[in-house]
């Protein structure tokens, strides 16, 4: 008697989608008859699974917990990782493994802004969605096979972070409105001399706290924000005024003109005044 039924899709990708996509490596789904152990490691791949019906337990970063259903595990399978059904309530599964050039940094991104790699969505059909979704393309073979894939794959990685930043601020309501207050002072005033000391200072709030809290849930660093808002407005001056490099980077808050043309070609790839006249004529449209 088998242990399991399972509909599953292994998949080869071609040579331009290893270069420039997301790509499936095995989708599926799983009703599990018997426990039975799916153990492995050092495997150049990301598992994104659901757990739809029943429950069960994952071994993963040398712990053991306990799965059920609607939850949803992302994993990187460079990590051992084993994981079981229960004996009692045998679990339906829904999975991708899936990889590509940019997987690692998508999730190292996901993993360093603080986010779990076992959630429980508030609306799991939105995940079940996606993944048959991946299903369908995989089985039919439809025409931009793999550029669709690449599309979904993105999509179910943004929906893990939409879906914990949604569960941050119904957990974190205080911290998060003290983000967005320290975000909109900056927006205001970066044109001035802002500090994370005195970030710290006027809104109370440790900065070793502000620093780490700020980036998990803006993304960026306080200074690296900052140094966006002044970027782009500088980025609006040199083409909507005659104002000259100088004046438009004491302007934005960078008084010494050589510190500004270097920050400036750093973030944009090109100096003000490049900028400028790259986009001169071009104001209208």
């Amino acid at each position: 008697m088998p242990i399991s039924q399972s509909a599953r899709i292994i998949a080869t990708p071609s040579a331009y989608a290893r270069e420039n996509y997301l790509f499936v490596q095995e989708t599926g789904t799983l009703q599990s008859i018997e426990p039975h152990i799916s153990k492995r490691e050092n495997l150049a791949s990301f598992l994104f699974f659901v757990v739809a019906k029943g429950s069960g337990s994952l071994f993963y970063k040398k712990q053991f917990y306990s799965i059920h259903a609607g939850d949803c595990i992302f994993i990187d399978c460079l990590e051992e990782y084993a994981h079981e059904s229960s004996r009692e309530d045998p679990w339906e599964l829904s999975w991708v493994h899936f990889y590509g050039k940019n997987a690692e940094a998508f999730y190292k991104n996901y993993m360093e802004l603080g986010n779990p790699f076992l959630f429980h969505p508030a609306d799991l059909s939105l995940f079940l969605e996606s993944l048959s979704f991946l299903y369908m393309i995989q089985k039919e073979q439809t025409p931009y096979m793999e550029l669709l894939c690449h599309r979904q794959i993105t999509d179910l990685i943004t929906l893990c972070f939409t879906e914990c930043r949604k569960q941050e601020n119904a957990e974190g309501q205080s911290i998060n409105e003290k983000i967005r207050q320290i975000t909109e002072y900056i927006d205001f005033h970066f044109q001035e001399n802002i500090t994370l000391d005195q970030l710290s200072k006027s809104f109370y709030i440790s900065k070793f706290h502000l620093a780490r809290e700020f980036k998990r849930i803006i993304g960026s660093t306080p200074g690296d924000y900052l140094l966006g808002k002044r970027i782009s407005n500088a980025k609006k001056l040199l083409r909507f005024t005659n104002s000259s490099v100088e004046e438009i980077g004491r302007s934005c808050g960078i008084s010494e003109g050589g510190y500004f043309t270097k920050v400036f070609k750093k973030a944009e790839g090109m100096t003000p005044r490049e900028y400028r006249k790259r986009w001169q004529g071009r104001n209208r449209l």
